[in-house]
């Protein structure tokens, strides 16, 4: 069901001059997504603004100085160039009103009236936004990419914003386990911000999308991220807030979802933790708690029929690595486990038994906690956890 004031339907042409037209206003300095709303309501659609004459903008109300902007770069700008510049850099575009628009976005009214990819899009997905801290601590790195690989099974899309952190590791969690992962970006799709998820970003192609609804050349500054979190949130059914400062970026999301109508979660964290603070806040001012995919799909009647949650320990059975790499995953869990019982064991100790890595050693106790096959004790002692 639509918004009264949503783009889709009617109020746009679908055509390829068009998009073509909405692309290359796009480049126009001060013309943003709102004002190229305004223009498409003001004349019928971009095609036509872009063809009127220079008395007819004249006539728009409370003139800025974008207006004279626009009919300035009118005058150099080729609308077909811009396109051909676009296929360059292989990025497709696409409008409100065709079928592999977003569909949840698709129904607001501020949804942007052009969007760039680069992947694949489908219209009709069932979308869940993880996100949290860029300074996420090991706890959270490991529920992010627990509930993006539960959520696999379910045929969820995890919808995060390719930033360090919380967003980093839903996205791998959810690659990890062979689903598809769609990231929005604060800049142009021809940057990829932060550099060092450029491997990341290219991976997600191959089954998902990167997608923003700024120009290509667009730099990742400060002011567009909180226009790309609404779009997070504008086409996920659910929020998950994984660990927030108090300050973080993750709760402009959350008052996003909240005006777009989502449902909004949050994971618990340590009581001592700085990035645990805004999650906490968000439980007592009524967000679902979540311990467990469970607690999203009970909350969303579309997923209530979900089966109950997938022990890390099996792994999801629409996992894509190879067959050795779950094998050896598998094997670090047992060896783990096989050394574990009502008595204390040390961290160090285990490590030492194991014959791997600390760093490997603390992440899989982690998982195993999350699984709820390992319980610690104060001073990084762990024992089996008792059967409930």
């Amino acid at each position: 069901m639509s918004r009264k004031g949503g783009l889709r339907g009617g109020m746009v042409m679908g055509t390829e001059k068009e998009k073509m037209v909405r692309a290359a206003l796009r480049t126009v300095t001060g013309v943003g997504s709102q004002r190229l709303r305004q223009l498409i309501a003001y004349f019928g659609s971009a095609a036509k603004a872009w063809e009127a004459s220079s008395s007819k903008y004249l006539q728009i109300p409370n003139q800025e100085t974008w207006i004279k902007e626009l009919l300035k770069a009118r005058q150099s700008i080729d609308p077909q160039r811009v396109e051909d510049t676009l296929i360059k850099q292989g990025i497709q575009t696409i409008t409100p009103d065709e079928r592999d628009y977003p569909n949840l976005l698709a129904e607001l009214s501020d949804a942007p009236p052009l969007l760039y990819y680069r992947g694949q899009l489908k219209g009709d997905i069932e979308g869940l936004a993880i996100v949290g801290s860029r300074k996420a601590t090991a706890y959270g790195k490991a529920v992010a990419k627990m509930l993006a690989r539960d959520a696999v099974a379910k045929g969820i899309v995890i919808i995060s914003g390719l930033a360090r952190g919380i967003d980093t590791a839903a996205h791998q969690g959810t690659l990890d386990a062979g689903g598809v992962t769609w990231a929005f970006l604060g800049c142009g799709l021809d940057q990829i911000y932060p550099r060092e998820n450029r491997r990341l970003a290219e991976d997600i192609l191959k089954k998902g999308a990167l997608i923003s609804e700024f120009a290509p050349g667009s730099p990742p500054n400060a002011a567009h991220f909180p226009a790309r979190n609404r779009l997070i949130s504008g086409c996920s059914h659910g929020v998950v807030v994984v660990e927030a400062a108090e300050r973080s970026g993750a709760l402009i999301t959350v008052d996003f979802a909240l005006e777009q109508g989502r449902e909004v979660f949050a994971v618990p964290g340590p009581i001592f933790s700085e990035v645990s603070r805004g999650s906490h806040h968000l439980l007592r001012q009524g967000a679902k708690i979540v311990e467990g995919i469970d607690d999203i799909c009970n909350e969303l009647p579309a997923w209530s029929n979900y089966e109950g949650h997938i022990s890390l320990l099996k792994g999801p059975s629409a996992r894509e690595k190879e067959g050795s790499d779950v094998e050896e995953e598998v094997l670090e869990y047992d060896l783990i486990l096989s050394q574990l019982s009502d008595v204390p064991l040390h961290i160090d100790q285990i490590t030492t038994n194991s014959n791997l890595t600390a760093s490997a050693i603390s992440l899989a106790l982690l998982e195993l906690q999350l699984g709820g096959k390992v319980t610690q004790l104060p001073g990084q002692h762990y024992v089996l956890a008792r059967e409930r």
